[in-house]
């Protein structure tokens, strides 16, 4: 039976390691006592603070065990972990769901790490010809390593704790700067006189023009396009000729924005059922003609919007 006072490797075994060891029962308690729970002034026990594995070859503190089988000082196959198992979970079911959820933790990640490491042990020793037991047996190193590792993590934790508490005890020195530290530093300059600086701060100060969108960008309308519409018709209308040919209707326009405006008058004369267009081969010369169906006058051509 391995005594847990006697096993202490680290600072992790606390005094409450030395546990005495006896070999009846295989059970875990967590007050550190004989397995009775003391009472408070209302009758009520007191939660246990840490768990405590009580078993036939070992009682002592759960983070003693892992020590000890890290450092092959108790053998892991000798450990019954659904007893530690069954024996933790009745333990954090007296933490409660709040309390117990940082240890249970902790208790997953080292339980798991120890089945893997006794289900590696349990493996025949002598010559291993099968790669997967061999893959087993070297698994079982890594499993040694992430208990150290685990170890280790734990270590540094303390130790951040115990320098957060060296830190909370620190205050910084709240005084103004001693006086011959003020004359060292040099005198200011604004490199501006006070004119200047009320200069500075009037135009800060003035009103800003309210701003405005400028339209000088946006050109005239200077096409209409019922207007050309209408020149169109009389030419139409008053020629002795059948048709007229696109290019002479639009031959006395100045730019081609007049072109684009007779174009467009042209498309409403047609809807408006005035003219009728005529093009013997493709691309070829566009002939306009009159229908005669209204008068130049009665045609409606106000609708169309002027062309800009």
């Amino acid at each position: 039976m391995v005594d847990g006072g006697a096993a202490a490797v680290d600072s992790d075994a606390p005094s409450e390691a030395d546990q005495p060891v006896d070999g009846q029962g295989g059970h875990a308690h967590g007050d550190g006592t004989d397995g009775a729970d003391t009472q408070d002034g209302d009758g009520r026990a007191d939660l246990p603070t840490k768990f405590q594995v009580k078993l036939k070859n070992f009682e002592g503190p759960f983070d003693l065990l892992l020590n000890l089988i890290s450092q092959h000082r108790l053998d892991v196959t000798e450990v019954a972990l659904h007893s530690v198992t069954d024996d933790f979970i009745a333990y954090t079911r007296e933490l409660g769901p709040e309390m117990g959820l940082e240890q249970t933790t902790e208790f997953l990640v080292v339980a798991a790490t120890l089945l893997d490491l006794k289900a590696a042990r349990l493996l025949p020793s002598g010559e291993v010809d099968d790669p997967e037991d061999l893959a087993l047996l070297e698994a079982r190193d890594l499993l040694f390593a992430r208990l150290l590792q685990y170890r280790a993590y734990k270590q540094v934790a303390a130790l951040f704790g115990e320098l957060e508490a060296a830190a909370l005890q620190r205050y910084p020195r709240a005084v103004s700067l001693e006086k011959h530290f003020e004359e060292l530093l040099p005198e200011v300059s604004l490199g501006v006189d006070a004119m200047g600086l009320a200069e500075v701060a009037a135009a800060a100060l003035a009103p800003r023009p309210t701003p405005s969108v400028g339209l000088d960008h946006l050109h005239a309308s200077t096409v209409s396009v019922p207007e050309q519409a209408r020149r169109m018709a009389r030419l139409l209308a008053s020629t002795t000729r059948p048709f007229l040919t696109f290019g002479e209707l639009v031959a006395e326009c100045e730019n081609g924005l007049e072109v684009v405006g007779r174009f467009l008058g042209l498309l409403e004369l047609f809807r408006e059922k005035a003219i009728a267009f005529e093009q013997p081969e493709a691309l070829g010369e566009l002939r306009v003609s009159w229908t005669g169906d209204k008068d130049v006058d009665d045609v409606d051509i106000d609708r169309a919007e002027d062309y800009g």
